[in-house]
């Protein structure tokens, strides 16, 4: 089976500067500002063990009331399905580190999950996969508390939407949103939203480079109190090198920033925008940067750009995040990247309202920690992280871990 995400990440490049960028506030370009790692706990909580366990899990995680957390692997479960990798599972870990599993079914019901899962109140869970469905383009699902899943929605591969590789939010009504990764007018990805009853709407078609965006890769969206979405897509912009959205409820899309790569700016953003009071967006890019590893980065309302931080990979420092940031409440932001640290495997970072980044954790790799996280981190009332990696612990199929200050 042609794995068309990891084409997609295979394309990536180095960008270069095409445009003069000016930001509001800057940091100084090529000085990487890193505090010492502060004292952590760091426990494995489950380390996946392929079928029919799971495997490689790309997303992040959800976390309900009573702290259990769930999530996805890419591959594992029923080795049956997809012979002889399964089709990818749904996984729970409880509070004592117990983990079950429910193996995706594969061909109409979807196979090989990349983003993580959603809950609503009643403890039903809903996700995406990446291909399945009448037409091999992806899934909706919802899978109850008895284990029985129902596939909301088969994309056809056309104008509804093609692959899925993000996850999805839930509004109020029970109305879900989320992205495809290709599909619409003429191909380059959708925004799009499904009712409680099942009918899919594309807000929009990406049009891609230069006036849209194009391929929203292995990225969910962000909804505010008025019903704006917001995202990034990998591509298209003004320079081919990513931009950052916004999708009011008519359907207007507002490009907020165009990446123009190079080093000054960084280029291909992934993951989720996280939202401050005051309506600024902050994310991250996988690539481009003084270093060329990437940054964090900051988008005004009025669309300006601050670059927060560049990453310089080494063992001081993250490299190439594949997911966005969460704030807490004072300001200071929390993340993940795939690569860098001691062992070039992967970080936590913590990066505070002063622009100082502080790795919380270098993961070690097989058979130790974990190696590579691409899923993001959740963050708990007392300060807890939570995240995934897609590799490394006990055999090398990935982990689900705990992080206390």
């Amino acid at each position: 089976m042609t794995n068309t995400l990891q084409q997609s990440i295979s394309r990536m490049r180095l960008g270069t500067a095409g445009a003069t960028l000016t930001f509001a506030v800057m940091l100084a370009l090529g000085m990487v500002t890193t505090r010492a790692a502060q004292t952590q706990t760091f426990t494995v909580l489950h380390s996946f063990a392929g079928s029919p366990d799971g495997t490689k899990p790309y997303g992040g995680l959800a976390r309900n009331a009573k702290g259990n957390l769930y999530g996805t692997t890419n591959l594992g479960g029923d080795s049956n399905c997809n012979p002889p990798y399964g089709c990818g599972v749904v996984f729970q870990v409880d509070t004592s580190g117990k983990e079950t599993v429910y193996s995706l079914p594969g061909g109409a019901d979807g196979l090989l999950p990349y983003a993580g899962l959603i809950g609503d109140a009643a403890g039903n869970l809903y996700g995406t996969t990446y291909f399945g469905g009448l037409y091999n383009g992806g899934t909706v699902f919802k899978l109850d508390t008895s284990d029985t899943e129902t596939v909301l929605y088969k994309f056809n591969g056309s104008s509804d939407g093609q692959y899925p590789a993000g996850g999805l939010l839930r509004d109020k009504a029970g109305n879900l949103y989320g992205t495809t990764q290709y599909g619409g007018s003429p191909g380059n990805g959708t925004v799009f939203t499904l009712s409680t009853t099942g009918t899919e709407t594309v807000l929009h078609s990406f049009t891609g480079y230069p006036s849209d965006g194009a391929y929203p890769t292995y990225t969910s969206l962000l909804r505010d109190a008025k019903g704006n979405l917001y995202g990034v897509t990998e591509e298209g912009g003004a320079s081919n090198e990513g931009m950052v959205y916004k999708l009011s409820p008519n359907g207007t899309l507002t490009v907020l920033h165009n990446f123009i790569g190079g080093t000054r700016d960084g280029c291909y953003p992934y993951g989720t925008p996280a939202m401050d009071k005051n309506d600024n967006l902050y994310g991250t890019t996988r690539q481009c940067g003084s270093h060329h590893h990437g940054i964090v980065w900051k988008v005004s309302s009025k669309g300006t750009e601050t670059v927060l931080h560049n990453f310089a990979g080494g063992s001081s420092d993250g490299a190439g995040p594949y997911t966005g940031v969460i704030m807490d409440a004072t300001g200071n932001l929390y993340g993940d990247t795939y690569g860098g640290g001691t062992y070039g495997l992967g970080t936590v970072y913590e990066l505070n309202t002063k622009g100082a980044l502080t790795l919380l954790h270098s993961f070690a790799g097989y058979p130790s920690d974990g190696a590579n996280p691409m899923g993001g981190v959740i963050r708990d009332t007392k300060g807890n992280l939570y995240g995934t990696t897609l590799m490394g612990g006990n055999i090398g199929c990935g982990t689900v871990w705990k992080l206390t200050p």
